[in-house]
């Protein structure tokens, strides 16, 4: 059974998981990542209890996304970054699964944001480009290709 505030639409009418389903649940925690809320809370003020239902009008407005994402997060990474994170948020929470990527999609994107965001931080030296200090940057002995894939992983073994 799906988990309230992750499974996908089509799983709250049928029942049927797909791999579409596991795309939109991905979407609603890299949301939560974003924002640095729960996919459900009742502690919060009305219209804002269901993260996915309050964030979605601002995922694709590069000039209110910003509302959504978590303070603490703010000045470690570039705006760029963070609207790239948000718009795969917002197709992988597509209500029609043929309109969600496929998780090798997803990956394929998070991959190119990760090395936007690598090739910004070696580029840029100067004070024009809007970030600040990240992981990436105090350690720059970290590529993309140290990330274990899951079937190199120990996890795995």
């Amino acid at each position: 059974m799906g988990t309230y505030g992750y499974a996908a639409p089509e799983y709250l009418a049928t029942g049927h998981l797909t791999a579409k389903s596991d795309v939109y649940s991905f979407g609603v925690v890299l949301l939560e990542m974003l924002s640095g809320r729960r996919a459900i809370d009742k502690n919060r003020p009305s219209g804002q209890h269901n993260l996915v239902e309050w964030a979605k009008p601002y995922l694709a407005n590069k000039r209110k996304v910003f509302r959504i994402l978590d303070n603490r997060l703010e000045d470690q990474y570039s705006m760029d970054v963070a609207f790239k994170a948000s718009t795969l948020a917002l197709h992988c929470l597509s209500t029609e699964p043929k309109f969600r990527p496929s998780m090798a999609e997803v990956v394929i994107t998070l991959e190119c944001i990760h090395d936007s965001n690598e090739n910004r931080s070696a580029n840029s030296h100067s004070n024009d480009a809007p970030r600040m200090r990240t992981a990436d940057n105090v350690s720059s002995k970290r590529s993309a290709t140290s990330y274990p894939r899951p079937s190199t992983s120990p996890l795995y073994a």
